[in-house]
């Protein structure tokens, strides 16, 4: 059985949110955790929602020599999952089963595609189960 951790945008966000010390204390040991055991994956969607958030939307942007030495050396080794007709399908069917917002099903079918067991989300419902993979909000008590 897979340990793999699927890690939402939201997630990588927190590990720079210093105005949310708790958020970002938590999300950045999910972070290290999974990174120091191997288990991390991620997606081209997540890096691009990161990339995003991190250019236009933090209250200091976040510098593009940091960004891209966290994509080349952090992130990117870690994407396990890219763009493609059957990944859109597979969203499409998550989306009408689960009435998941399209963008949010098209991380749970990243998830899933990538064996993860874990997907950490606080935009999706603590303890369900798709398939083999198990959402968690880490910020639930």
């Amino acid at each position: 059985m897979s340990d793999k951790v699927f890690l939402d945008t939201n997630i990588l966000v927190y590990t720079f949110d210093d105005s949310s010390p708790q958020k970002r204390d938590i999300c950045r040991e999910i972070l290290s955790n999974s990174l120091r055991d191997g288990y991390l994956c991620l997606s081209w969607q997540v890096l691009q929602e990161f990339g995003n958030v991190a250019l236009h939307k933090f209250e200091n942007p976040m510098p593009h020599a940091q960004l891209r030495e966290l994509f080349e050396h952090v992130y990117y080794p870690h994407c396990e999952v890219f763009p493609s007709l059957e990944l859109l399908n597979r969203a499409l069917e998550i989306h009408q089963h689960t009435k998941y917002g399209f963008y949010d099903s098209l991380v749970v079918a990243s998830a899933l595609e990538a064996g993860a067991k874990t997907l950490y989300s606080e935009d999706l419902q603590h303890g369900r189960y798709l398939e083999s993979l198990q959402i968690v909000n880490p910020f639930m008590a």
